[in-house]
């Protein structure tokens, strides 16, 4: 690599590692990368592909693999990369294998550079290698503001629940169906199942079975080839192949027809497909998560749902509560919606604890979706104010005691707009409080959040506490609370 083209990095994801021997691809490789302005190291076996790793760290956008796939030389690389704990993207040169998209150890390889090759294709698979990195290497904090909001947030007993069964069953390939009312969260608990899962690095594609017409879903789905019908002006891919190595997520799967029934149930007893249009197998690799809102044993008894399929989906049925059987989260609900608000940059609004009461006894027949649908209509109407019972919408304060409402002590989380923050706020009563008491269950519930944010690590819970990892621990004795190894840790 010539001197000159080192100091033309101008920010630190800009290297490319080529991996293997000095062969005709990795020098034809070489000059195609430069010239699209990236800088190449080599690395001809496993200790200096490690000391290029060192020495670069996030400078390295991508590592290109050019050894035979079949050679000792190409797995002593592979175990390199699988040995690090956050290794950059990886792609690898020659055709795609058939239903193999992934080496064990290794679960960020991007795709394949097959020769020879284009340069925007390499642009193309370049770019995709630096949101990768981003993504990556974005903190704790920013990978939340990646995720919708936490609908999942609280400690009602089902919330906890749900939390259990997403953390037994997100790293494994079981097929997962997700049974409950339109607006619980259904895609929020797949995206979840998505991002702890070790797919995470490949894409998450959503497709709403119900919303697409019948003789257009096969298309959606598979993908066809030019001519394939009229308007078919070119080929296109199915989200099959778009979610390849990663989720796909079958919203409203209650709501497909019949024929396209059967041609699902193919795709999960064979993992395999044709286009339309097209008499090419196209081998695939994508987990399944299903969902919808209708009673699928009685869609099978009035003969609309196939009862074969409905066994392939329902190897891990999860079941989201309505919100109205969960209302006491709905104060930590009403701080995530809040919190998305402001991270978006669209506003802030309060809400007193009393008005926050009030909400509690509401039904929320249109469960999280609406109380989401009401906090930004609050932050148009009041924007950076209070908003107290009085000036809730009419039907929300419908059959609500005021008077009761004044002389409880409930646990609200409201947003500071001046600091952009969230505290916590209560309403002494005449007659007075346990305060020790109270401190207590409000010290549990923060302890149960750090924890959810660590992902049940008790080192990195006590760094979000501000207190040493002893301290942390005893809490979690003196009230009892599960330890991080647990199921029952959110």
């Amino acid at each position: 690599m010539s001197q000159g083209k080192e100091t033309k990095v101008l920010n630190k994801n800009s290297y490319v590692i080529l991996a293997g021997d000095h062969s005709e691809n990795a020098l034809y490789l070489k000059n195609i990368i430069e010239f699209i302005d990236y800088s190449v190291s080599t690395a001809v076996d496993s200790e200096a592909l490690k000391s290029r790793l060192d020495e670069l760290g996030e400078a390295c956008v991508v590592v290109i693999l050019a050894a035979d796939r079949r050679s000792e030389h190409s797995a002593a690389l592979l175990q390199t990369l699988g040995e690090r704990e956050k290794s950059p993207a990886i792609f690898q040169v020659g055709p795609k294998k058939p239903g193999k998209n992934s080496i064990t150890g290794v679960v960020n390889i991007l795709g394949n550079i097959e020769l020879p090759t284009r340069h925007d294709i390499l642009t193309t698979l370049l770019h995709k290698a630096e949101v990768y990195n981003e993504t990556r290497s974005a903190s704790g904090e920013d990978m939340r503001l990646l995720e919708l909001f936490r609908s999942l947030s609280g400690n009602s007993r089902s919330t906890r629940k749900i939390a259990r069964m997403i953390a037994q069953v997100a790293d494994t390939e079981a097929t997962v169906l997700l049974l409950g009312e339109s607006g619980t969260g259904k895609e929020v608990v797949a995206r979840k199942l998505h991002y702890h899962s070790l797919r995470r690095g490949k894409p998450f594609v959503p497709v709403n079975c119900g919303a697409i017409p019948a003789d257009l879903l096969e298309s959606e789905l598979f993908g066809h080839e030019k001519g394939a019908f009229t308007g078919a002006i070119s080929a296109r891919q199915g989200r099959f192949e778009m979610a390849e190595g990663g989720t796909l997520f079958l919203d409203e799967i209650g709501d497909m027809s019949m024929p396209m029934q059967v041609k699902l149930l193919r795709v999960l007893q064979e993992r395999s497909f044709e286009r339309v249009g097209s008499n090419k197998t196209i081998h695939c690799n994508v987990r399944i998560i299903a969902a919808t809102h209708r009673n699928l044993e009685k869609a099978i008894e009035d003969n609309s749902f196939r009862e074969d399929l409905f066994y392939r989906l329902n190897v891990f049925p999860i079941e989201l509560a309505p919100l109205r059987e969960r209302i006491e989260d709905i104060p930590l609900l009403i701080t995530d919606l809040i919190s998305r608000i402001e991270n978006e940059k669209r506003g802030s609004v309060r809400l007193t604890p009393a008005a926050v009461t009030a909400l509690s006894h509401y039904g929320w027949p249109g469960n999280v979706r609406e109380l989401a649908n009401l906090i930004e209509r609050l932050t148009i109407l009041y924007p950076y104010g209070v908003v107290d019972v009085k000036e809730l919408p009419e039907k929300f304060r419908e059959g609500v005691d005021l008077s009761q409402i004044e002389s409880d002590l409930p646990q609200v989380t409201i947003a500071d707009a001046e600091s952009h923050s969230v505290r916590n706020v209560a309403r002494l009563p005449h007659e007075g409080i346990d305060l020790k008491e109270h401190l207590c269950g409000l010290e549990q519930e923060l302890i149960r959040q750090a924890l959810e944010e660590a992902g049940g690590v008790v080192a990195h819970a006590a760094k979000r506490l501000k207190m040493r990892r002893t301290t942390l621990v005893e809490k979690l004795r003196k009230y009892g609370m599960s330890r991080p190894n647990e199921p029952s840790v959110i």
